[in-house]
């Protein structure tokens, strides 16, 4: 568990020194080995135009996803609804640049990501992209705020800013009083909450959540889901969302329902 939880992170992060910095509702400064890309504010932050994502196997081809065009606001929460095997989890993953389209262009902040390296992925997730899964992957060994710390501490951060920056992450999802507590000392929805605060500690403006209440009870999940909708308003912050839970995506500003590929339709 340990090993999986980390390799996850370092896999996000990478092990090197800070290349960027981002200030939620800021522009934020990506610098990448061959060039330099200011991300603006305003406008849309994910901008999806006829993507579609197909696997082979063995000699036939297995459409994933099939012309999908959506685009999604500063500061608007979103929510993809759909039964499981519609292409919710691909589409989140290609917006996090963890797999690539077959066709059609990503674009982040106004900005195409068609041409990116994997290390100018790295930048990006560093300063733009935050990530929450159903699964909490937390490190069992480390208390709430070392495993918050460790994506500033995979970038090469260290010393009071880091402090500081771990203290003000889990004061905002309400958890600095367990700050030095481990996971198993944890109920499931505290677990979901550091994992919240980790994925905000290096102020992402993109918060991508992927079944974040699927581990939860229906209490701890409306409290998460409460949370993120919070996050959305109060920082402006770009939460998209994936739910099997008709009660999560209510909270939604837009919710998109997919299938078999596709999206299906949205409503407000």
């Amino acid at each position: 568990m340990v090993c999986v939880a980390l390799s996850i992170w370092i896999g996000l992060y990478g092990v090197v020194r800070r290349e960027s910095s981002a200030v939620v509702g800021s522009p934020a400064v990506v610098v990448y080995e061959e060039h330099v890309v200011v991300l603006t504010s305003g406008g849309n932050v994910v901008r999806l135009n006829h993507v579609s994502k197909e696997y082979r196997r063995d000699e036939a081809a297995v459409v994933a996803l099939w012309d999908v065009t959506l685009h999604v606001a500063e500061g608007e929460f979103c929510a993809l609804m759909g039964p499981s095997g519609c292409g919710k989890s691909t589409l989140l993953n290609i917006v996090a640049g963890l797999d690539h389209p077959t066709s059609g262009e990503l674009f982040l902040e106004e900005r195409s990501t068609s041409n990116l390296s994997d290390r100018e992925w790295t930048g990006l997730r560093r300063s733009l992209i935050g990530m929450v899964f159903q699964s909490f992957h937390l490190l069992p060994t480390l208390t709430a705020e070392d495993n918050v710390a460790l994506p500033l501490l995979l970038q090469g951060e260290n010393g009071r800013s880091v402090r500081r920056r771990v203290a003000e992450s889990l004061a905002r999802v309400g958890m600095e009083p367990r700050a030095r507590h481990r996971p198993g000392e944890l109920s499931g929805g505290e677990q979901q909450r550091v994992a919240i605060a980790r994925a905000l500690v290096h102020r992402p403006r993109l918060l991508l959540a992927d079944e974040p209440t699927g581990n939860l009870d229906s209490r701890s999940g409306t409290d998460v889901i409460a949370l993120l909708r919070s996050l959305s308003k109060e920082l402006r912050q770009t939460v998209l969302l994936v739910t099997h839970s008709q009660d999560a995506a209510r909270a939604a500003d837009h919710i998109h329902m997919m299938r078999d590929g596709q999206l299906d339709g949205a409503s407000a």
